[in-house]
């Protein structure tokens, strides 16, 4: 007697939703990956000036004390590039589906951190105005570009559950763009002064705690 085999045919609809799922969280691995090299590589431009011999116990702490330009600028950078994260993370636990538009919206702001390392040096050595916009102008965009991505993805709720809370939706839209603000603001305070325009950056820090909280 012939038997019929009747072969179970995959489910589309669950193969799609593996591969999304599998592609999202490729792209939240990469995001990682570029944000844990930026933030290691700042550590590496700090390094002890050169002289011309062996640095004695008494010369090791004014020299020390000189390098805290470059401290400053490290743990600046530091932070911002962990605020960066914080608001990536947060983000992409809202962002349910991806499509080749986000994932260069994305590829924008990373490399925008990726080249942060290099900003940073030239402030951690120079000191100056044009030194401070050029910093601030290239977090300015970067944040921007962080903006462009929970715009695109929450409009019409294109990669988002339409029933995410409209209070939480308006936060990660607000968050980056206040940092822009601030970034922003940041350049006119350097025709001021360039080490009140670095400590004005640290303003992101309880803005964003504040926005989290209402």
């Amino acid at each position: 007697m012939n038997r019929k085999i009747h072969r179970l045919k995959p489910d589309s609809s669950l193969s799609s939703d593996h591969q999304n799922q599998l592609g999202l969280e490729r792209l939240v691995f990469f995001s990682d990956a570029v944000f844990a090299i930026a933030i290691t590589l700042l550590v590496l431009e700090i390094r002890l000036p050169s002289t011309d011999g062996t640095i004695t116990n008494s010369q090791m702490s004014p020299i020390l004390a000189g390098m805290w330009h470059k401290f400053l600028g490290y743990v600046i950078s530091f932070l911002v590039i962990g605020a960066f994260w914080i608001g990536h993370h947060r983000k992409f636990r809202y962002i349910l589906r991806y499509d080749s538009t986000l994932l260069f919206l994305n590829l924008l702001m990373l490399m925008g951190i990726a080249f942060l390392p290099f900003p940073s040096s030239i402030i951690s050595e120079y000191p100056y105005r044009n030194v401070t916009i050029f910093y601030a102008f290239t977090l300015m965009l970067t944040s921007l570009c962080s903006v462009a991505i929970w715009w695109y993805a929450s409009r019409n709720n294109r990669l988002i559950d339409p029933d995410l809370d409209q209070k939480e939706r308006r936060r990660q839209f607000i968050n980056p763009i206040v940092t822009s603000i601030i970034f922003l603001l940041s350049i006119g305070v350097a025709f001021l002064d360039t080490n009140l325009a670095k400590l004005f950056w640290l303003l992101i820090f309880p803005v964003t705690f504040y926005i989290n909280r209402i």
